[in-house]
């Protein structure tokens, strides 16, 4: 692969993990479910890809996310928020996984000039280190909004307003599975002489999988996957919700588009230095491994838990329908409005984030319709 050489240091770390990968293979008795090694090389403390400080967003990251890109996405997704947080009369704002915390300034500035400021913004974030930058970040950035910003070491039992989820459900530890004439079979790692591989095995059924693989027709020989902790985890946040409005934003398909035929290789990624590659055992715990993300299962998990569908958008139609234009409209300053339109392009624009990103919303107790939502709702494709 065409990939930069890590550092000695990141070496040495991948290195770490490595063995801590083969000595669970070695209680699993030499065959390791992809699902743990996945979520062993993300989510192990002090070890695994997302617990450990090294840079992960900006240029000298492995990827970019859209608050990433300026302050746009987040004065947007501050419009649809304080809809919420008006037809509620008050409540908060949950955000899970907030990477650097540019998007929770973005959006409280937002807020605040709309006057409808949330009664706190929260963070659940299980990076130590991320935790500390994000204070650093937030604190620098916006000192006068800083007694509204809450840490919490675990997710809250009840909520009222926003629950915020943008580029998270992407790295949830999945189960691959691949069909076979009879039944679907996973796939483990396994230690192959101090190197690790991958190998499928056909004693292990996968129910999930067989269930796919008949619902959608699938070829002999189709790989995909699909993420039971998900589906669980979206189950939690629609039930933990008392009233308010869950949004999910990220890469991903209604579950026909999912598991269309001609997607034979499923949609597992790597990620290293914004180099795209597909094997997930290369370096542990120094690369981002995602998946795109089956919306129409995340939809069904929230309305088993009590939610209604508040509607299924791309990113494009959603941002269009807040009104992104509107922040280009009124600049002069040649230099302020190439910024911004080269911005709001790869926040909308097809061959950039619009088609690709998806916007789902969950809501409870929460009437509708939503802004957000109103220029291109795809529910029915769910």
């Amino acid at each position: 692969m065409n990939l930069p050489q890590p550092t000695v240091e990141a070496i040495a770390h991948s290195a770490k993990v490595t063995d801590m990968v083969r000595q669970y293979i070695k209680q699993a008795d030499g065959m390791l479910p992809f699902e743990t090694y996945m979520n062993l090389v993300l989510y192990e403390p002090e070890l695994g890809y997302y617990v450990t400080g090294t840079q992960k967003f900006n240029e000298f990251g492995d990827f970019t996310t859209a608050p990433e890109l300026g302050s746009i996405f987040g004065r947007c997704l501050a419009r649809q928020a304080a809809e919420v947080l008006r037809k509620l009369g008050g409540g908060s704002i949950l955000e899970v996984g907030p990477g650097t915390g540019a998007l929770a300034s973005a959006m409280l500035e937002e807020l605040e000039t709309l006057d409808v400021m949330p009664e706190q913004y929260a963070f659940l974030e299980i990076s130590p280190e991320l935790k500390d930058r994000q204070q650093q970040y937030l604190s620098n950035r916006s000192g006068h909004h800083f007694s509204r910003y809450k840490w919490l070491e675990t997710l809250p039992t009840d909520w009222t307003g926003l629950v915020l989820a943008n580029e998270v459900v992407d790295a949830f530890p999945v189960s691959l599975f691949r069909a076979k004439p009879q039944h679907a079979t996973v796939a483990y790692v396994y230690d192959k002489g101090g190197v690790l591989g991958l190998c499928w095995s056909d004693k292990a059924r996968s129910a999930r999988g067989d269930s796919i693989v008949e619902i959608h027709d699938l070829p002999e020989g189709y790989i995909s996957e699909y993420s039971d902790r998900a589906q669980a985890w979206a189950a939690t946040i629609s039930s933990m919700l008392s009233s308010g409005l869950m949004l999910i934003i990220d890469y991903g398909y209604s579950a026909r588009e999912y598991y269309h035929p001609d997607r034979i290789n499923g949609t597992l990624m790597c990620h290293y230095q914004h180099r795209a590659h597909t094997n997930p055992l290369w370096y542990p715990g120094i690369q981002d491994i995602t998946t795109h993300v089956d919306f129409s299962a995340f939809a069904a998990a929230g309305l088993e838990a009590g939610c209604e569908l508040a509607g299924f958008s791309t990113q494009e139609a959603f941002l269009l329908s807040l009104g992104i234009t509107d922040f280009a409209e009124h600049l002069k300053e040649p230099y302020q409005l190439a910024t911004t339109s080269h911005e709001i392009r790869q926040l909308i624009l097809p061959s950039a984030m619009g088609q690709t990103f998806k916007v789902l919303g969950l809501a409870k107790r929460l009437e509708g319709p939503l802004r957000g939502f109103s220029l291109r709702d795809r529910s029915d494709t769910l």
